[in-house]
């Protein structure tokens, strides 16, 4: 299947409540920004928002993921998520992303995220439709 591998951004920033007692964003919060992004992207990139998604039926569940931390966000820090869909199987899909300081540019955390599509109706893992991989193969 031939991927366009599109990366699409969207831009957020380190809240106060994002902080831990090291004074820096928590290690979890990164999971959070990549899945509000990928939130945004869904409707404004892909023309397929995730109410749509649901009502057709159909939900997200992240099967696995893999973070690699660069250096720390801060709080006040504006930020890039960046992601792209890297690969797509029967009823799984790899999405890598990129996180990056927008004063400087630097690279703060990257990674991968998989993801099964999943019936609502029976919360069993589903063969992605052609219809959603042309969608996602921009």
């Amino acid at each position: 299947m031939t991927l366009g591998r599109t990366r699409f951004e969207t831009e957020l920033q380190v809240r106060p409540d994002d902080i831990d007692m090291n004074q820096h964003v928590h290690a979890s919060r990164y999971h959070d920004y990549v899945l509000a992004a990928r939130y945004d992207q869904m409707a404004r990139c892909y023309k397929l928002s995730m109410e749509e998604f649901i009502q057709a039926g159909f939900g997200w569940f992240v099967k696995s993921a893999h973070l690699e931390y660069k250096r720390p966000l801060l709080i006040g820090d504006s930020f890039t998520v960046r992601t792209w869909v890297d690969e797509i199987a029967r009823s799984d899909v790899k999405v890598c992303f990129e996180i990056i300081r927008k004063a400087t540019g630097k690279l703060c955390c990257d990674g991968w995220f998989g993801y099964s599509m999943v019936s609502l109706r029976t919360g069993r893992a589903e063969a992605i439709p052609d219809w959603i991989i042309a969608k996602y193969s921009v």
